[in-house]
């Protein structure tokens, strides 16, 4: 089918308008704000950040009465290791998220939007300026939107790079300037998020997916997909495979195709051995689950993991899941942003397990510490990120237990050989 987001060749205004862009925002204009919310709703569409929340529900959320101000804010804080798709969809359709957002301030009576971009996106944060700067131009952006009399604009914010700042509300923390760390909710965005007024974030994919709902209808879109998973969905795909990239596929595609006819398999001598299928904070599969599962948000929560952010982590048989872990549980130590308790000595108490059993120095009690540790982390802080870092511990220790034994009895791994230069 063809691509509805990584489109060739539309990166600049005068291609996207080319190829029909800024119609969906003229003929959303036309709809009224009721319409394009149930317009949204119809299509099915969910978050594509890593969370599947139904998007037009969330806008729809707002009160309809509240006084004051409304914002909109694009999650473009790509942090999940594994996961570059935003980056990649900033780069090839900028005014696809422009335009999305646009209909999505109308939707909800927002005048202000921000994109809250990771700091080291500095590429990515100059094609937004630029894009933006072209669309106000053309009146896309601005006052009396294309004489709707509607009010939008829009601004682009470096964050400082802090993983916990792919939160919404740690997010909406940094904007206001402040350090970014998780609100409790409630109240929730909606009703008091950025500068205490009624809010909506969203992520990239989510955003630029708007335009093609309103120009072809959210039936249409709904039809893509299986079940309740609607649309495509961009999958990254990194490890041993022939083909790594960023591919724009139907929801429900299974794993085995994306990685043999999308990617062209594993490298030569190379087996299967695992796959983290949403961003390294989602639980692993084997090589046989894996093989036998479909990419869509039911069917991998059915197989015990989560589609997420949809960043495919491929792992081959030379690879080492101790190691793996030890890996995660430093970053996710390191970004941990020590508000609450189980996540700050959680974390860091994983970590030093982690470097015990990863240096042949640990032994068969820590495995089940470990285990006890991130059990006892989930659901107990104020944001996901304890979760994050519980969870692919326990899915590791449970698929791959022998590997940690193997290690507490001080088989650990041979040292890596230096690099040559």
């Amino acid at each position: 089918m063809e691509n509805i987001l990584l489109k060739d060749n539309v990166a600049g205004l005068e291609a996207y308008f080319a190829a029909g862009g800024y119609k969906s925002l003229k003929k959303a204009l036309g709809l009224g704000p009721a319409a394009v919310i149930d317009e949204v709703k119809k299509s099915n569409l969910r978050g594509r950040g890593g969370a599947g929340f139904p998007t037009g529900l969330k806008w729809s959320f707002i009160p309809k009465d509240a006084q004051g101000p409304r914002y909109l804010v694009c999650n473009a804080d790509e942090g999940e290791p594994g996961t570059f798709k935003d980056r990649e969809l900033i780069r090839k359709n900028p005014h696809a998220l422009i335009e999305g957002m646009a209909i999505a301030a109308y939707a909800i009576g927002a005048a202000s939007a921000y994109i809250y971009i990771r700091g080291e996106f500095a590429e990515e944060a100059a094609i937004l300026e630029e894009a933006i700067s072209a669309a106000r131009q053309k009146g896309f952006i601005g006052r009396n939107l294309l004489g709707s009399g509607f009010d939008f604009d829009l601004y682009v914010h470096r964050g400082a790079g802090a993983y916990i700042c792919g939160e919404e509300t740690a997010l909406l923390e940094s904007l206001e300037g402040f350090k970014g760390q998780p609100r409790l909710k409630p109240p929730f965005p909606a009703v008091k998020g950025l500068f205490a007024s009624p809010t909506v974030v969203n992520n990239v994919e989510t955003l630029a997916a708007v335009p093609a709902i309103i120009e072809k209808g959210g039936d249409w879109y709904a039809a893509i997909g299986v079940g309740k998973s609607s649309g495509t969905k961009l999958f990254c795909v990194s490890g041993p495979v022939n083909k790594p990239g960023v591919y724009e596929l139907p929801l429900g595609v299974k794993f085995s195709d994306l990685l043999e006819k999308t990617c062209g398999g594993l490298k030569p001598g190379r087996k299967l051995k695992a796959v983290i299928p949403g961003g390294s904070s989602t639980p692993v599969l084997t090589a046989e689950e894996a093989m036998g599962v479909a990419l869509d948000y039911e069917s991998l929560a059915a197989a015990g993991t989560m589609l997420g952010s949809g960043a495919v982590i491929v792992i081959d048989d030379s690879q080492c899941m101790v190691k793996l872990l030890q890996v995660l549980a430093r970053f996710y130590h390191h970004e941990s942003c020590g508000q609450c308790t189980p996540c700050r000595e959680g974390c860091g108490w994983i970590e030093k397990i982690m470097n015990r059993l990863e240096a042949g120095k640990g032994s068969p009690a820590d495995i089940d510490t470990l285990y006890s540790v991130a059990e006892n982390m989930m659901g107990r802080t104020i944001c996901p990120l304890a979760d994050a870092m519980a969870m692919p511990v326990m899915s590791f220790v449970k698929k791959f237990r022998p590997e940690f034994e193997a290690h507490a009895a001080g088989k650990c791994c041979p040292p890596e050989e230096p690099a040559k230069h």
